[in-house]
């Protein structure tokens, strides 16, 4: 793929305006680029830190071509767009990411199965259509396994957990939406995800393992300290996902640990990520600064440096209610609101980055939850 390198005062158009959006547009002005922004909610985050706004459907063909006539590049925040939209907008305008990688990663049986072909550590999966299929998925699987939608689904939505035949009855609401995907599930010993930032000449930039802790399916807390065993292994297996799947800009790829210290692939984001934010304030480089260097054409770093060890919690609904009052007396949290008018539990209002692990972060963190 041949591109040319935006230049200053070019405009950058982003699908999607939520916290991602955001803080891809922040770093796009940083760097003098103006910022395009299509979102059906005319409250949403990035609709004030944009140049343009666009307030429609994500895959409203008429406002796509708006946002293509508005932009020397797009790029988008989340992998939910329709994939027919997707493709023809790559066709007529600069989409540096294209469409075939958000089409794969859209289903997770496509993307489960690109990555066994590519040789990467997969968690053992098979499809399942029908209530047949649960009985075949129990036999190959064992109990307990994972029923995941294959379509759809983020922070725990469209899955259940099948710890035995009588939970087959409940899996009746997702198979009659659509089919879904189970997965063995693993004794977990700890869940890791890492990130990275491809360019169109195929440079990579790999940011330290990141290991993270979740609760209710949301991402809860994600340390990084720059010295995790399993950051070679990790760089190894996007390496190989790498060679079955095109990646521009930044992605992240999660893993799981089990309790015999074996890795596996979990899932994908082709775009920044959440378990990445602390990159904001603890690296040399953020996570959306290294999309959009790359997005534009620019080049990117050799590699990332982390100035600091670092903590992240993420802020739900409920979290900013209690919380909201005493992030005045802490200096040392780099807090995060992202502007969302309606708070509601466990939607994601913000998070807060600390740089020192040694303090008592934690404890007046849980404290207020």
């Amino acid at each position: 793929m041949t591109y040319t390198k935006l230049a200053v005062g070019s405009t950058i158009g982003i699908i999607g305006g939520g916290q991602l959006g955001k803080m891809m547009a922040q770093s796009a002005q940083a760097r003098g680029f103006k910022v395009a922004v299509l979102d059906p909610d005319d409250t949403c985050p990035a609709r004030y830190v944009s140049h343009h706004f666009i307030q429609a459907p994500y895959n409203d063909s008429e406002a796509l071509q708006q946002l293509g006539a508005l932009s020397d590049v797009i790029t988008y925040e989340f992998e939910n767009i329709s994939g027919e939209a997707l493709s023809k907008i790559t066709s007529q305008f600069n989409v540096p990411q294209g469409a075939e990688t958000v089409v794969t990663l859209q289903n997770r049986l496509a993307e489960k199965t690109a990555l066994k072909e590519a040789g990467a550590a997969v968690v053992p999966f098979v499809s399942v259509t029908n209530q047949e299929g649960l009985q075949e998925a129990a036999e190959t699987l064992g109990f307990p396994f994972m029923l995941k939608t294959t379509f759809g689904g983020y922070d725990g939505k469209g899955q259940l957990v099948i710890a035995s035949a009588e939970d087959f009855k409940q899996a009746d609401e997702l198979l009659a939406v659509r089919p879904c995907v189970a997965e063995k599930r693993i004794n977990l010993k700890s869940e890791i995800s890492i990130t990275a930032t491809a360019a169109v000449d195929g440079q990579v930039v790999f940011f330290p393992v990141q290991e993270n802790i979740h609760r209710n399916q949301i991402l809860y807390k994600t340390t990084v300290t720059g010295e995790h065993p399993s950051q070679a292994q990790a760089v190894d297996e996007v390496k190989k996902i790498m060679q079955a799947i095109y990646f521009v800009g930044t992605f992240t790829v999660e893993f799981f640990i089990d309790q015999d210290d074996t890795l596996y692939v979990n899932e994908i984001a082709p775009r920044p990520h959440n378990s990445g934010h602390y990159s904001i304030e603890a690296c040399d480089y953020s996570q959306f600064d290294t999309h959009i260097l790359s997005v534009a054409g620019w080049q990117l770093p050799e590699r990332i440096e982390l100035l600091k060890p670092a903590v992240m919690f993420n802020l739900l609904g409920q979290d900013l209610d209690t919380m909201e009052d005493v992030f005045s007396d802490h200096a040392d949290w780099h807090v995060h609101v992202y502007g969302k008018e309606t708070r509601k539990d466990n939607r994601k209002m913000g998070h807060v980055t600390i740089l020192d692990l040694n303090n008592d972060y934690e404890a007046i963190y849980k404290e207020r939850m």
